[in-house]
C-alpha cells in the first residue's frame, strides 16, 4: 500500500502528503536524482544562490543529487521551520561515496492527509541579503517561521 502521494500544496505548489497514518521513525522514501560532482552541479547551475533552485541535494563532500533529472516524489517534499520529517545520509557499507543514499524519515506520527516537510538546511557562502532571503523565502506558515529557508550564519568567534 502506498504511504505517500504528490499533490498540490498550500506551502509551495507541489507537495507530498500521507495517504495513510505513518508512525514516527518510518523511512518514507529515498531522495533520488542524477549523481553529479559538486563541480558539475556548479557548472550546470551557475549562480544557483540567485535562482531559488531547491532540487539539488548534497549527498556528501564529493557528490550532489540533481532531482531535475532522474528525480522522484521526494523532490516535492517542502521545507518547514517545524518539520515532521528529516533527511539523513545512509553511507554505503563499503565506503563508495557514489552509492551513499539520502533517506527521508518521519520525526513523529503523521496522520493521513498531512503534508510531509523537512528542514532543507540551506547554507550559502554569500552574505544573506534581503534579496537572497526573499528568493529563499519560507512559506511554511508555522507560528515560529523564520521567513527564510536559509540557515543563519554562525557568528565568528570574538577575537581576543
Amino acid at each position: 500500500m502506498r504511504r505517500i502521494a504528490a499533490r498540490r500544496s498550500p506551502i509551495h505548489g507541489n507537495g507530498v502528503f500521507a495517504v495513510s497514518d505513518i508512525p514516527a521513525g518510518t523511512t518514507v522514501c529515498e531522495y533520488r536524482g542524477k549523481l553529479l560532482t559538486h563541480a558539475q552541479a556548479d557548472k550546470r547551475y551557475p549562480g544557483n544562490a540567485d535562482s531559488g533552485h531547491t532540487f539539488l541535494f548534497t549527498l556528501n563532500e564529493r557528490y550532489v543529487l540533481d532531482a531535475n533529472e532522474q528525480g522522484n516524489i521526494a523532490r516535492w517534499i517542502n521545507h518547514s521551520c517545524a518539520p515532521n520529517c528529516q533527511s539523513f545520509l545512509k553511507e554505503h557499507a563499503a565506503g563508495d561515496a557514489r552509492k551513499d543514499r539520502v533517506l527521508i524519515e518521519t520525526l513523529r506520527d503523521i496522520r493521513a492527509g498531512e503534508e510531509l516537510c523537512y528542514d532543507y538546511g540551506i547554507t550559502l557562502a554569500e552574505k544573506h541579503t534581503a534579496r537572497l532571503k526573499a528568493i529563499w523565502a519560507c512559506r511554511c506558515g508555522m507560528p515560529a517561521c523564520s521567513g527564510t529557508m536559509l540557515k543563519p550564519k554562525r557568528k565568528a568567534a570574538a577575537k581576543a
